[in-house]
């Protein structure tokens, strides 16, 4: 039997909803939804999730994630829990990692379908030119958790990159 737990939460950039099943997570909702049964009782999901809310970055990679998808949205999405906290890379080198290079809008319309937003951190895909771009709960939360990861943006513009992709050897000017 499944067993479903939903849990609203504090996040940086305001209250999030989990949806747990079987101790994996499998959708992040922004902002807080009522569930009928009540509140989840805590587990080791929120747990993570509260220790990255107040600072602890790679709290986010004890969570166990069960998003459904396409094999290629998993793909992607297996892909993007590689980037580290406090990092960025743009759609183009998303795709390149995932071996197809040339599928640039799959890749950012995969990035877009992602469940587990936050968890599985879609918001550290910008634009090659260090912009931020499309972002499922707005490019003011996007750029609340990148700043929360401790990178500069900068209006619209990422300006501190702690972490260089491949062909980019030096961070954008400040």
């Amino acid at each position: 039997m499944t067993k479903t737990l939903t849990h609203t939460l504090a996040s940086p950039i305001g209250p999030v909803t989990l949806v747990e099943k079987d101790g994996a997570l499998v959708e992040l909702r922004f902002g807080a939804t009522r569930s009928v049964d009540g509140p989840g009782p805590e587990t080791d999901v929120v747990r993570a999730f509260n220790r990255f809310s107040a600072g602890d970055l790679g709290a986010l990679d004890a969570i166990p994630v069960a998003p459904e998808g396409t094999p290629f949205q998993k793909r992607v999405w297996e892909e993007l829990r590689r980037i580290p906290p406090g990092t960025t890379i743009s759609y183009a080198e998303l795709a390149a990692r995932i071996g197809r290079p040339t599928a640039t809008r799959a890749v950012a319309a995969a990035n877009g379908a992602n469940p587990v937003a936050i968890v599985v951190p879609c918001h550290r895909v910008i634009a090659k030119d260090g912009t931020l771009h499309g972002y499922g709960g707005g490019l003011p939360a996007k750029k609340k958790l990148l700043e929360h990861e401790g990178l500069e943006v900068s209006g619209d513009v990422v300006r501190t990159i702690l972490f260089s992709p491949p062909g980019r050897e030096t961070p954008p000017a400040r």
